[in-house]
């Protein structure tokens, strides 16, 4: 009698297990990340040693060029070419976001990023009113690109929000213009983004003469 009361006993808990796991249903899988897809390495990736030819050839062709000019400006003064411009990877970023979201509402693609090699003014200020923090020292500025009637050009964007090219208002000899021209287009800059007009190109990075690089 015993026997069969523990085994009616176990056929009872064996069948409220098997109901409960019934009314639990099967589990579902729960969502995963998807696993970004690897990049590539593009075809501009240089190696070291190619980056430090590069480096040392800058050294020996422009540098001591440059010490020379700016030690027959300023005799009195020693003077270290900066090496460098640096931009934080987090105002890349949003440099580049900034970009693509202006140049997707005046309806155009970006086509490249351009960097002009630049040189600060000796002066303690920019027109624009901001500091100097390293007078005359070399330097880029970043000017994004797009296609304009089968060219390329750098672009800004209009008070009307169209992309419309930058050389039409600041010129240059090269295009063909005159230089009184060129003039005149220049003394327009200063009231070119008063009118609710936005530039794209990224300048005030950090830079740093020897010995804080890398090669």
């Amino acid at each position: 009698m015993n026997h069969n009361k523990k085994a009616l006993l176990a056929i009872f808990g064996a069948s409220l297990l098997f109901i409960g796991s019934c009314q639990q249903g099967p589990k579902k899988d729960e969502p995963t990340e998807p696993t970004p897809e690897k990049v590539s390495p593009p075809e501009g990736i240089i190696s070291l040693e190619e980056s430090k030819s590069l480096y040392d050839n800058y050294t020996r062709n422009r540098v001591s060029m440059i010490e020379q000019f700016e030690m027959e400006q300023n005799p009195d003064e020693k003077f270290i070419p900066a090496r460098f411009t640096a931009f934080t990877y987090a105002d890349m970023k949003k440099y580049m976001a900034y970009v693509e979201q202006e140049a997707e509402a005046a309806g155009v693609e970006v086509a490249s990023l351009r960097l002009y090699f630049a040189n600060y003014p000796n002066k303690p200020d920019f027109p624009d009113g901001k500091k100097v923090v390293h007078p005359r020292q070399n330097s880029i500025f970043i000017v994004p690109t797009t296609m304009m009637d089968g060219k390329e050009y750098g672009f800004y964007i209009a008070a009307d929000g169209k992309a419309k090219p930058i050389k039409d208002v600041v010129g240059s000899p090269e295009d063909g213009g005159m230089q009184e021209a060129n003039t005149s287009k220049a003394s327009m800059v200063p009231a070119l983004f008063q009118n609710g007009d936005r530039s794209l190109n990224l300048n005030h990075g950090g830079s740093g003469p020897p010995p804080y690089t890398d090669f």
